[in-house]
């Protein structure tokens, strides 16, 4: 079927490609269509991209299916970009020049990148075809992903429900067919969020590996980084976006260049397990799947430590937000000014939460609350490899939803909507690696995923364990929600 094209992974569109099986010209038409037929649906749209592209992706398609041909007719073997005819959608907030960048405020709609982000400009020098625009929240301060500007974007494996945020976008791209690689970014667990509830795969890289722009790239919690529906597509992505840049100050390591050498089996790695990474309220859902994955590994002889956290989500607020006080919520109030424009309710809580944690303590106080973080997560750590634990405690978020007034799981009340997500931890500790696997599918047909945290720079060891999950696991990311396509079609 046409559509099965859309869903298929960028390294077997690359050999195929190769091959001469199909083009980049037929997967980015199945990909369109079913772009274009969320676009007329009257009910529950998807709405995944804020823009489309598609007379320049079409172009872009065009050349590198003709590329692919002269490469085959060529008697010797041509070195061609690495990505070359591989759709991508970028977040919005990742500036293309002369194309919006409102960062999804009504406010900004006419704010324009004046250049390419630097992880823009690496994938179209592989060969990428950028063809799509990715919805965020506001500022991408939320982990549900509706804006005034842009509307409420729903998950495709149920479109009641959100895909998350803040690269929410992104996730419900990837799900939905419509493009085959994605970016996002990560400040709080934006990228791994959505990943989790869309059953994709996100990385988190460490601070820096992967440049930034702009001045609140220096920020030490936040990154930028790939969303694919394999390990193996997000691995290549990776090492293409990563790596030393001029626009980033901050960023470090070589370009180009996998962080896997060689794999590496289960016996041979210590690995640390974390169900509530001190007292989150995991679901029952969620830690079923979770424990289930556990089994699997410990089946197959996998080294398996518990590892003990001193944590609760009371600390982990109030380090995150005596953080974002000191930097981030400052400086969208400053971009906010004293425009009236309509702008979701979330915004204005999250400034208002992060304000307050800064006026009841300085700088210092903020760090001291970081290194105290690190210090105990690298103690818990100090035996293992990696940890693994889950992504969200929650099962789902409504689409629609703003949780102004914090959320319930599992009995308890959360003071605040974010304590239902298990990722800001490692933002906090942002020199580790991170990859969200889905690992399950739980209430309401949402997706379970859990993360697999490396020790400081490690991104080797977290992409070996994440390939070796994979292929245990055998979660079916293709079309995940199989009443979709015919639905979009009829």
């Amino acid at each position: 079927m046409k559509h099965e094209l859309a869903f298929l992974s960028a390294t077997e569109q690359l050999s195929a490609f190769r091959n001469g099986d199909f083009t980049p010209t037929e997967v980015l038409e199945a990909q369109l269509e079913l772009v274009t037929a969320d676009r007329e649906r009257k009910d529950e749209r998807i709405n995944a991209l804020s823009e489309t592209m598609e007379t320049e992706a079409r172009a872009g398609a065009a050349v590198a299916t003709e590329t692919y041909a002269k490469s085959r007719r060529a008697k010797h073997a041509q070195q061609l970009p690495p990505l070359l005819g591989i759709s991508v959608v970028a977040k919005e907030k990742h500036g293309l020049a002369g194309r919006s960048l409102s960062m999804g405020l009504l406010s900004q709609k006419h704010a324009v990148a004046e250049s390419d982000h630097p992880i823009i400009e690496r994938l179209r020098a592989a060969g990428a075809i950028l063809h799509g625009r990715a919805t965020s929240p506001e500022f991408s301060c939320a982990t549900v992903t509706h804006s005034p500007i842009w509307g409420v974007t729903r998950n495709p494996w149920n479109p009641q429900m959100s895909p998350g945020g803040s690269s929410g976008g992104s996730g419900a791209a990837l799900a939905a067919g419509f493009s085959t690689l994605a970016t996002a970014s990560d400040i709080a667990g934006s990228t791994r969020i959505p990943a989790a509830f869309t059953g994709t795969v996100g990385y988190k890289a460490p601070y820096g590996r992967i440049p930034g722009a702009g001045e609140l790239a220096s920020d030490r919690y936040r990154g930028d980084g790939p969303m694919g529906r394999t390990v193996t597509d997000v691995l290549l992505m990776s090492s293409i976006i990563s790596g030393t840049h001029p626009a980033d100050s901050n960023s470090w390591g070589p370009n180009n260049q996998s962080p896997l050498i060689e794999e590496a089996s289960l016996a041979e790695l210590r690995i640390g397990i974390s169900l509530e990474l001190g007292n989150y309220p995991v679901s029952q859902t969620v830690a079923e799947a979770f424990s289930s994955t556990i089994q699997q590994l410990q089946d197959l002889g996998a080294n398996i430590v518990e590892v003990d956290l001193p944590w609760t989500t009371d600390q982990v607020r109030e380090t995150s937000f005596a953080h974002f006080g000191q930097i981030l919520a400052p400086a969208m109030a400053q971009i906010i000014g004293d425009s009236q424009a309509p702008r979701a309710a979330y915004t204005d809580r999250f400034i208002a939460d992060a304000m307050a944690h800064a006026e009841s303590m300085s700088m210092i106080d903020s760090l001291r609350l970081d290194a105290l973080f690190n210090q105990q997560l690298n103690t818990a750590m100090s035996e293992v490899d990696v940890l693994l634990c889950p992504t969200n405690a929650v099962d789902w978020l409504r689409a629609d939803g703003d949780y102004l007034d914090g959320l319930s799981v599992s009995g308890r009340q959360l003071k605040h909507y974010w304590e239902g997500h298990m990722t800001s931890p490692f933002n906090i500790a942002n020199h580790r690696p991170v990859m969200n696997l889905p690992c399950g599918v739980g209430e309401a047909n949402i997706p379970i995923g859990l993360q697999i945290v490396g020790q400081p720079w490690d991104e080797k060891t977290v992409f070996q364990m994440a390939l070796a999950m994979e292929r245990i696991i055998q979660f079916s990311n293709g079309n995940p929600y199989p009443a979709l396509a015919g639905t979009l079609t009829r």
